[in-house]
């Protein structure tokens, strides 16, 4: 099996305070941020912050879908969201920059193995790293 990663930044020229805040809030926030192939998304328990469990369908493409159930830890800057329906990881890292934030996503999980795992190393990420980049996006829209 292939470790595979897609990973993703935007500079917000927000306090690293507020975007965290924004991340972690898993109630308010998150549902206006995630782009249209987060499908059913709900938090089950908490909604802000560590504690956190919240579940969505990721429809990646048309052919290809992950149910996800999320457990969130917060930890300094870092909120990690892991998955209990695979071994998928997401971190989101909010550091300061300049008079803002540099806020990177990184998300992983253990591919396939075989061709199919050297077809999901290799395209899985890129479709992903566009998935990224819209949340943070919307991520910047909404903090400003």
């Amino acid at each position: 099996m292939a470790q595979v990663s897609a990973s993703s930044s935007i500079t917000i020229a927000q306090a690293p305070t507020q975007v965290l805040a924004a991340l972690a809030d898993y109630e308010t926030v998150r549902p206006r941020i995630l782009p249209e192939q987060y499908l059913d998304y709900s938090v089950v328990e908490g909604g802000q912050g560590s504690g956190t469990v919240a579940k969505w369908t990721l429809q990646a493409t048309s052919k290809r879908s992950r149910n996800v159930l999320a457990s969130v830890s917060v930890e300094g800057s870092t909120i990690t969201e892991k998955d209990a329906n695979s071994s998928m990881v997401t971190t989101w890292t909010v550091l300061a920059s300049g008079a803002g934030s540099e806020v990177t996503t990184t998300t992983e999980w253990k591919g396939a193995g075989g061709i199919g795992g050297f077809f999901e190393k290799t395209f899985a990420p890129l479709g992903l790293k566009k998935i990224q980049a819209q949340t943070l996006a919307n991520l910047a829209k909404e903090v400003h």
